[in-house]
């Protein structure tokens, strides 16, 4: 059983909060920027005074509305300034954050506002309003709910203007380290969502974790950092926890389709992103070359060879390769360095695998994305590749005061300040999800002699054909969702003759795939599902994907559809996770035409099928 731990040289004081940092930064260094706001299209500084000062005064309306130390506040909304102001503001009142997406549906509203008894609800549109009061019946126990698209900050600095600002003190100081300070709701791929307990020392943990890394030296004062994943993620709130503890200027967005734009208004020092985004960026780069012109898409893409070979080198770099890097570093990786704002030194990537070629490719161009490994229940990262010795291709080592497992079953175990104290209000799930002391991660993986950790997949996910060979999806979904023209693709094939695939098409890539091919701009990807090209197109990605497993665990049919997955239509989790078991209920019929006829035919070319499934 392989096993590799980190020591730490920080340790949580009994009595500290993630709120402290506020008020220390508000009295010993209040002239710090410490966030961006942005109003009338353009950023504007708050200081660490300013924000201390919001704090107390958002915190004592929460106490005036008749909060008591312990109660839970959710928080519904998406991603802005007002979302780390109103978090701190509920430590500050003594109560506990229950984050919830601004995506969400009313059937989740309902089942988290009943199961965490959350007394307050913050929302941020009408639209959130109106979910919430279809919910039939209204929780009970909520008191006041506040919109801050209404003046939610106003009303609540209003209601608190009586309170003696003595009373935060006080109810900072009933505050432990081994207090919860927030209920985060698994998204979940599988079953109904379970609510995990984060105490104010897995927060500190993660945050010193960190900062005791190399990472402290890009997480400086005067740096800063655009985030636009979801803030009710742990991945987005632990950043942004670390970040606003060095004085880094956060920035706040969720204009996604705008990203582009407000990097180059905002000009981060770094970001942080799940890997589909680093996908498409790469894949609409190459687009728009191709589009341009035949010269400056072979450009682009003898610019992605080199890159990925410059970072592979790892140093090495022979004098023909370094030349040519210099020369593709003018013709294609400042463009894009500047279409992340021009200052970017490095990303970080956390919620899914990112594929080592992709790693090598940002990493050549001058933007290295350090890609690292958590869960809900681990507040977030627990391990992670730092500046100075990454391992692309691995999720990094175990964080200072962390460990890792490997147990016989090749299961992930972690233990360390990082790991919840288990699930609210759920014994038996806490109980079966550790081990000794170990929490069990419901992953697969490996662990090298440097302790460097490798995911291959999830445990639930093996596939188990008809003829008892054991199949890992993950890597084969990985590989072709680094198509350009795929966006999202299911393994499937458990108890099954052979292994097949759902495949979906990437709707901004699409046209200009017709237009390359000479297909009419009108006909939609439902009209072309017997079209020759496509297949051809689809059969390279699945032909690729297939040499790198074994004959046994090769894909031997595909099935495109003619709609993506989406987070609307509840088959992705918010940070873009293909929730498996919602995808095969939607798509069972699609799945059954995989193993037709024609069944035992292993041939792919024989066996490629297309869906006009709306």
């Amino acid at each position: 059983m392989r096993e590799f731990n980190s020591p730490a040289k920080f340790s949580i004081s009994p009595d500290a909060t993630a709120v402290d940092v506020v008020f220390d930064h508000g009295a010993n260094d209040p002239e710090a920027v410490v966030y961006k706001r942005r109003t009338e299209q353009r950023w504007i500084d708050v200081t660490a005074g300013e924000f201390a000062t919001q704090v107390e005064e958002i915190a004592k309306g929460l106490i005036a509305t008749g909060l008591e130390p312990g109660d839970r506040v959710a928080l519904m909304s998406s991603t802005r300034y007002e979302w780390p102001l109103i978090d701190y503001s509920i430590w500050a009142a003594g109560g506990v954050t229950v984050p919830i997406y601004e995506t969400s549906a009313a059937e989740q509203v309902a089942w988290i506002m009943e199961d965490s008894e959350a007394r307050i609800l913050i929302l941020e549109t009408p639209r959130h309003r109106a979910i919430f009061e279809s919910i039939v019946p209204s929780p009970a126990r909520v008191d006041r709910v506040f919109q801050i698209d209404d003046g939610a900050v106003s009303e609540l600095t209003a209601l608190g203007r009586e309170v003696d600002g003595d009373r935060i003190r006080e109810r900072v100081a009933t505050l432990r380290a081994e207090t919860t300070a927030t209920l985060i709701y698994t998204s979940g791929t599988t079953g109904r969502p379970k609510g995990c307990a984060l105490t104010h020392a897995n927060l500190l943990s993660e945050t010193a974790a960190v900062l005791e890394t190399t990472f402290a030296g890009l997480m400086q004062p005067g740096r800063s950092s655009l985030l636009f994943l979801p803030m009710a993620h742990v991945f987005a709130r632990a950043v942004s926890l670390a970040a606003f503890t060095s004085k880094v200027a956060i920035g706040h967005t969720s204009d996604t389709k705008n990203l582009v734009t407000l990097f180059q208004e905002f000009e981060p020092d770094f970001i942080l992103s799940v890997p589909r985004v680093f996908e498409k960026v790469y894949n609409g780069a190459r687009q728009k070359a191709h589009d341009a012109s035949p010269i400056k898409g072979r450009i682009f893409d003898t610019a992605t060879d080199v890159a990925v070979a410059w970072s592979e080198a790892d140093g090495r770099v022979h004098t023909g390769l370094r030349m040519k890097h210099r020369l593709f570093d003018r013709l294609v990786y400042t463009k894009l360095r500047a279409a992340l704002g021009g200052n970017c030194q490095a990303a970080i990537s956390g919620g899914a695998p990112l594929g080592a070629r992709l790693g090598h490719f940002y990493t050549g161009i001058g933007i290295p994305v350090y890609e690292g490994y958590g869960l809900t229940e681990t507040t977030a990262a627990v391990t992670l590749n730092v500046p100075g010795s990454p391992k692309i291709g691995t999720v990094g080592k175990p964080l200072p005061g962390n460990g890792v497992r490997v147990a016989d079953d090749g299961e992930l175990l972690v233990r360390g300040g990082v790991v919840f104290r288990g699930y609210w209000h759920n014994d038996a799930a806490t109980a079966e999800s550790f081990d000794g002391g170990w929490f069990r991660t419901g992953d697969l993986g490996e662990v090298d002699d440097d302790g460097y950790v490798t995911v291959t997949g999830r445990k639930k996910d093996i596939i188990v054909t008809a003829a008892g060979k054991n199949v890992a999806p993950a890597g084969l979904e990985d590989s072709l969702r680094a198509h350009r023209l795929i966006s999202q693709a299911i393994v499937v094939g458990d108890k099954r003759p052979f292994v097949g695939a759902l495949i979906t098409i990437d709707s901004e890539v699409f046209p200009h795939w017709k237009a390359e091919k000479g297909k009419p701009e009108s006909l939609s990807l439902a009209e072309l599902t017997d079209d020759t090209d496509l297949a051809t197109e689809i059969e390279s990605a699945v032909q690729l994907a297939n040499s790198r497993v074994s004959n046994a665990e090769a894909i031997k049919t595909f099935r495109v559809l003619a709609v993506d997955f989406t987070e609307e239509s509840g088959e992705l989790t918010p940070t873009l996770k293909v929730k498996r078991n919602v995808v095969q209920k939607n798509f069972a019929a699609e799945i059954e035409a995989l193993y037709g006829a024609d069944a035992n035919r292993s041939d792919v070319s024989a066996k490629r099928n297309f869906s006009t499934s709306q």
